[in-house]
């Protein structure tokens, strides 16, 4: 009898549930206090609190996740994406304590997932590889020293993880240093550590993957390609398959590249061999991703292939189903629908979702972490959903897309459904061949996007305990209470809470439950201007001091939401008075930073 353990959360551990299910397998959830009554919690056949809502006190704590499968006596442990999914002590953590790790082993992943050890195996395996540093650089001294030895534009990278985070693409010498400290900062909040190592940076480069699988036995299959070029802060935001406009030589190189990389490091399950496709065609080595990626599902549909039940299959010791990969059929496109405004700037958006309409008909899939009603935090990634649309051929599944864009509706928070219906409009997009590379989207689409107003649902809500309207005396509200490893909703009458929660506050010194609005508001009748936390996140550091004379528009702070760090900047001109709120602080929408003390 088998138990998996999933070390995630939202879409892809909905997806693992669902992959589980169809096998007869059981399912352990684990959740944040926030992710309390989210899909997954509920799909599951058992669900344990991380007791904690930060990622290092939840899905990054290693010790409460075996504890957990320990007391749930799960057999596996599936990680996701993101999180510990590349992390080699966890891997090792989990063989240690007599489970089964779904992926590769705890050395494979050390090898591939240390992008620097990475750049050596894909050399052994003769893969096309950029100027680079030979191993993590000590300080941001030494990233501005490669920069004027070997030139601009450069990218810093993680040294570990992936998925876009601790990323940055310098174009201005003067930016090396504070870009590396970014870099890192992210990284270590996102991975647990900080290494960062540098690179050439190709302009305007296609990125271009190959899913491969492989088993205990031997067998190592390249499931064909897909193209994930369309991306913003180095992050993916659509995906299709095959990838379109290679041609049979580079086709054949970087699936041959892929497998050799594979066998050099003796790799078992699913990864991903990531690369740049230049202008001028040249193919250069990227990275490995030691997991299954967010865009596996169009692989997925144009393969006819189950990923994640290969994967359990595997881990079991099965063979893979196959010798070689099967042709194609058809061409399918992944759409992530992130809580992001892409009017201003793809920014994160946290809120309540209200209502969703999901298309229907034939070659549509709809992967989704969230139903009418979930919260959505600032604590985690900002993946929401995922729409699926394949077609026989790439225009098909265009025109297909377009309709089905059209029909899906996700209201209450802030999405990027405008993105995805302009960038269908788009010849760029369109074309064939098409004119997209990796920073296309803040170079053409998104000052379109910007100048057109986005899209603004409401952010914030004045809410009472447990997100309820104090105007709403009848309203009830329903509370998970986990009891041995099952959710079970308990539905209280709104007011009774409200006024348990009034009670609670008054003990506690006068906490205030209520929510404020997030907007940077002028008070009538003074000449303070407020400086509040536009989404629940928690604060990098300080870019004023207390008492700065500061230029509307300049930076006041960095704060990071949903794994991304923003500017935080002034929404006047005058002297700034900081609140006493110290880096690290957690934030909730609409908290009081500061103020800024205008000219009468």
């Amino acid at each position: 009898m088998r138990k998996v353990l999933i070390a995630n959360r939202s879409e892809i551990a909905v997806r693992v549930i669902h992959a589980c299910a169809e096998r007869g397998i059981g399912t352990v959830a684990v959740y944040a206090a926030s992710d309390a009554e989210s899909l997954h919690v509920h799909l599951a056949d058992e669900a344990y609190a991380l007791e904690g809502n930060a990622p290092t006190d939840t899905y990054l704590n290693i010790e409460k996740l075996l504890d957990i499968a320990r007391r749930s006596g799960a057999t596996d442990v599936h990680p996701g994406y993101g999180f510990l999914a590349e992390s080699a002590d966890f891997a090792r953590a989990v063989v240690n304590a007599g489970l089964t790790w779904i992926g590769p082993t705890a050395e494979t992943i050390e090898a591939l997932g240390d992008k620097i050890q990475a750049r050596s195996i894909a050399t052994a395996a003769g893969a096309p590889l950029a100027p680079g540093t030979d191993g993590p650089l000590a300080n941001a001294h030494e990233a501005r020293d490669f920069a004027e030895e070997h030139g601009l534009p450069i990218i810093i990278k993680a040294a570990h993880g992936g998925g876009g985070r601790g990323m940055r693409v310098v174009r201005d010498v003067d930016q090396v240093e504070s870009a590396f400290e970014s870099a890192a900062r992210e990284a270590h909040s996102a991975f647990g550590r900080s290494e960062c190592f540098v690179e050439r940076f190709l302009e305007k480069p296609r990125h271009v993957e190959a899913q491969v699988i492989a088993d205990s036995h031997g067998g190592v299959v390249v499931v064909g390609t897909r193209d994930c070029s369309l991306q913003r802060r180095n992050q993916k935001l659509v995906e299709e398959a095959p990838a379109p406009f290679l041609s049979e030589e580079q086709l054949e190189n970087i699936e041959k590249a892929s497998a050799a990389i594979f066998r050099e490091a003796g790799y078992v399950n699913a990864g991903t061999v990531e690369f740049l496709v230049g202008a001028d065609g040249l193919i250069s080595f990227l990275e490995v991703n030691t997991r299954i990626q967010v865009e596996h599902p169009v692989t997925e549909e144009t393969f006819g292939v189950d990923l994640l039940g290969m994967q359990l299959d595997v881990a079991a010791g099965e063979r893979l189903p196959f010798e070689s990969a099967p042709k194609a059929q058809g061409h399918s496109i992944e759409f992530r629908i992130n809580a992001e405004d892409p009017g201003r700037g793809f920014l994160p958006a946290g809120g309540t979702v209200t209502g969703i309409t999901v298309p229907t008909g034939p070659g549509i899939r709809w992967d989704a972490g969230v139903v009418t009603g979930s919260e959505v935090a600032g604590d985690f990634d900002s993946l929401l959903a995922k729409l699926i649309v394949t077609g026989p051929t790439r225009d098909a599944a265009l025109a297909r897309a377009r309709r089905a864009l059209a029909e899906l509706t996700l209201s209450g928070v802030s999405t990027t459904l405008p993105f995805h219906r302009a960038v269908l409009e788009h010849k760029d997009f369109t074309s064939s061949p098409f004119n997209v590379y990796t920073t296309w989207i803040e170079d053409v689409l998104t000052p379109v996007l910007e100048s057109d107003g986005g899209y603004s649902a409401p952010r914030y809500a004045d809410r009472t305990l447990f997100g309820e309207s104090a105007s709403d005396a009848t309203a009830s509200v329903t509370a998970g209470i986990e009891i041995e490893g099952r959710l079970t909703k308990v539905r209280f009458p709104a007011k009774a809470l409200a006024r348990i929660g009034a009670g609670l506050a008054d003990g506690l010194g006068g906490v205030q439950f209520s929510g404020t609005s997030g907007a940077q508001t002028d008070a009538p009748g003074s000449s303070d201007v407020e400086v509040t936390a536009t989404l629940s996140g928690s604060l990098v550091r300080w870019e004023a001091e207390d008492s700065a004379t500061v230029e509307e528009g300049q930076r006041l702070a960095i704060v990071e939401a949903m794994k991304t760090e923003m500017p935080l900047e002034s929404p006047a001109t005058g002297v700034f008075r900081r609140e006493p709120v110290e880096p690290g602080h957690k934030l909730s929408a609409g908290m009081i930073l500061g103020r800024v003390e205008t000219a009468n």
